[in-house]
């Protein structure tokens, strides 16, 4: 199979799909891997390793589209890139379809295969493509929220440790999964008293086993949430429905209760957030305020942290794109439900309920096409 990863160019983005060391997996497999000339550059692997890799180099995005049977990217396209993807290329990449509609139409009109790393499902219902990048997310929101805490950011001024003598600082987290945990780990490692909240009775008692004793288990309402936001310094939205928009935890009126120079990180941001007054940000404009709460919305924190967070990536995609690449995506698709579920969009046709409720659109069963 032809393999082309093109350079990311959303903003302040500087990952990429593949490292050296997974285009020599493929090459050695006798495949070809095509990549835009800088691709790597921003997280710091040049042209000279791809090469040793086997891999080729091309000058532009148009030509790596052009001539590749499988995209790989790590941020979903954007508008530009739109009209290079062609009727029947497989795009492997983060597409969050549920919170984006233009994405949406223009991947159906163009009749690619969509296939979401987010979506990928392992029979635990894991979700091994989204586990590296949620773990960067969830360590970086407490070192993003840490700094804005700072005063000079129009913070609270807390000290998320404290010191002897002085309280130290609260972390709300809305959610125990891969980056509510993550969150934790940090928070409290820097020790804070940490307070995570969640639905699931099982995952809440794994965590208070797991957790050290600076970290309280909540179940969590509308009541409790209510209640801890009023008092707590740092909040973290860490809530994920795969495939579908975030649920609203957080609603503007409830903004008003939360103290002055409160920090809210909404890692859910890129599925619509979990935070009502969320929106997406970017690493060159991070933060906005509302009602004196800092709001740090950024959609693709991982790209802060782009040499770490590509390795974590490609050490997770591989195998798949190894199987994509050996057997085609309908063969893959068949043989292995974890592929199976990443499938969301094929020549024009939804086929993931998430993303079909989100925009009342037709759902079609991806059997249909396999």
């Amino acid at each position: 199979m032809i393999i082309g990863v093109p350079k990311e160019i959303k903003t302040n983005e500087d990952r990429v799909a593949l490292t050296p060391a997974g285009a020599l997996e493929l090459t050695k497999r006798g495949h070809t891997v095509y990549i835009e000339t800088n691709a790597g550059e921003g997280s710091g692997l040049m042209n000279e390793e791809y090469i040793k890799a086997g891999a080729k180099i091309l000058n532009t995005a148009e030509e790596v589209f052009d001539i590749a049977e499988m995209i790989m990217k790590v941020k979903e396209p954007i508008q530009q890139e739109y009209k290079l993807i062609k009727e029947d290329q497989l795009v492997f990449t983060y597409f969050h379809f549920a919170s984006h509609r233009p994405l949406t139409e223009a991947m159906i009109e163009n009749k690619s295969i969509c296939l979401a790393y987010e979506t990928v499902t392992t029979e635990d219902q894991q979700l091994p493509l989204l586990i590296p990048m949620s773990e960067v997310a969830g360590r970086m929101a407490i070192q993003q929220g840490a700094k804005y805490l700072e005063k000079p950011m129009k913070g609270r001024g807390v000290l998320l440790g404290g010191v002897p003598g002085v309280p130290r600082g609260k972390v709300l987290i809305l959610g125990g999964g891969v980056v509510g945990t993550q969150a934790a780990k940090m928070a409290a490692g820097l020790g804070a008293h940490v307070t995570i909240l969640d639905i699931n009775l099982k995952r809440l008692r794994y965590l208070a086993d797991i957790m050290p004793p600076n970290v309280d288990t909540v179940f969590s309402s509308e009541y409790n949430i209510k209640r801890y936001i009023q008092n707590h310094d740092l909040i973290v939205g860490a809530v994920l429905i795969p495939g579908a928009k975030a649920p609203n935890l957080i609603s503007r009126e409830m903004i008003k209760d939360m103290r002055p120079g409160t920090v809210v990180v909404d890692v859910a941001v890129d599925q619509g957030g979990c935070i009502e007054t969320c929106k997406p940000t970017t690493h060159e404009d991070p933060v906005f305020i509302i009602d004196e709460v800092v709001h740090y919305c950024v959609a693709n924190m991982p790209g802060a942290v782009p040499y770490t967070s590509t390795i974590a990536l490609t050490n997770a995609t591989l195998p798949y794109a190894v199987e994509l690449a050996n057997k085609g995506w309908k063969q893959a698709c068949k043989d292995n439900d974890e592929l199976k579920p990443g499938l969301n969009i094929i020549n024009g046709k939804i086929v993931i309920q998430g993303v079909a409720d989100a925009f009342g659109l037709p759902m079609h069963d991806v059997n249909n096409f396999l």
